[in-house]
């Protein structure tokens, strides 16, 4: 890749899933390097006080609230962009759900929902960011998984969806970069656990309630990664070790990877009885989150 991308205090970003997680502290961290922000979610109080919150900072920042499964909200985020600052000079995919389950007992319909925002959403994303970054340049950064290459049990529609990701990224990059030669750097952003909220905000079909196995990283660690690559242009990105145990497993020893993955299975959940419930499938996490006990919209951890 040729083209040279913007330093990060030049540029106008987009983030979507920005009110929490990893698109939260991302957001915060484009923040302290200056960057103008376009915040993205279905999470409209918690954008707001985001927003305020960079914004008493000295920094510049809007929110847009946007279904990403809804190619026109989509639209009218990269829209949103353009009028306040002018361009979009990177575009980060990040927005994303689960559902813990066996795939015999998750119904077709939460199945689809799973796709619809985690894939879907990441190709409106992709497809209303491209005609802005190739008018001046820029990148294009699409938040995977380690289980864009390998699998885990009870996690199976999020891992199709993250496999899909992976395909339609690595596609979508030969088309751009090599193919039309476009000023565009297309990037896989591929974590491992990360310390977020996930286990609260997926639907559940288990007895218990579900979690995250260790090691969980912390979110800031991928914003990192996802912040270099909107300035050095990266073909794709593995962040934290387990992720380059997990995908190296899969590719040189998969039937050993299937069987350390299925001895994780005790790991996704906790002790405490849970009960089956569809998160934050079909509405905004404010509510789960309150459901929940957890603040949402809150600085990541320091």
């Amino acid at each position: 890749m040729s083209h040279r991308l913007k330093k990060l205090s030049e540029q106008v970003v987009v983030i979507t899933g920005a009110s929490s997680g990893i698109g939260l502290a991302t957001a915060e961290a484009a923040a302290e390097q200056k960057a103008k922000l376009v915040l993205a979610a279905r999470s409209e109080a918690a954008l707001r006080d985001i927003v305020a919150r960079i914004t008493a900072g000295g920094g510049e920042a809007v929110a847009v609230t946007c279904d990403v499964s809804d190619r026109a909200q989509v639209e009218a985020v990269a829209a949103a962009a353009v009028q306040r600052f002018g361009r979009i000079d990177t575009w980060v995919n990040n927005a994303g759900i689960g559902i813990y389950g066996r795939l015999d007992e998750v119904s077709e319909e939460d199945h689809r929902r799973v796709f619809d925002v985690n894939y879907f959403g990441l190709v409106n994303g992709s497809l209303a960011a491209l005609p802005h970054l190739k008018k001046s340049g820029g990148a294009l950064i699409n938040v995977g998984s380690e289980v864009s290459e390998s699998a885990f049990p009870l996690l199976g529609s999020y891992v199709a969806s993250k496999h899909a990701v992976k395909g339609f990224t690595d596609s979508l990059r030969i088309e751009v970069e090599d193919v039309d030669r476009a000023p565009v750097s297309i990037t896989l952003i591929q974590p491992t656990a990360v310390d977020t909220p996930f286990p609260e905000h997926a639907g559940n079909y288990l007895p218990n309630e579900p979690k995250l196995p260790d090691p969980k990283i912390d979110p800031r660690q991928v914003a990192e990664a996802i912040l270099d690559a909107a300035q050095n242009p990266t073909r794709d990105k593995r962040v934290g070790t387990m992720a380059k145990v997990s995908t190296t497993l899969a590719t040189l020893f998969p039937s050993l990877g299937d069987r350390m993955a299925a001895g994780q299975v005790g790991n996704l959940s906790t002790d405490r009885p849970g009960r089956r419930h569809d998160g934050i499938l079909r509405r905004s996490s404010e509510a789960a989150t309150t459901a929940a006990g957890r603040t949402h919209g809150t600085p990541a951890p320091k």
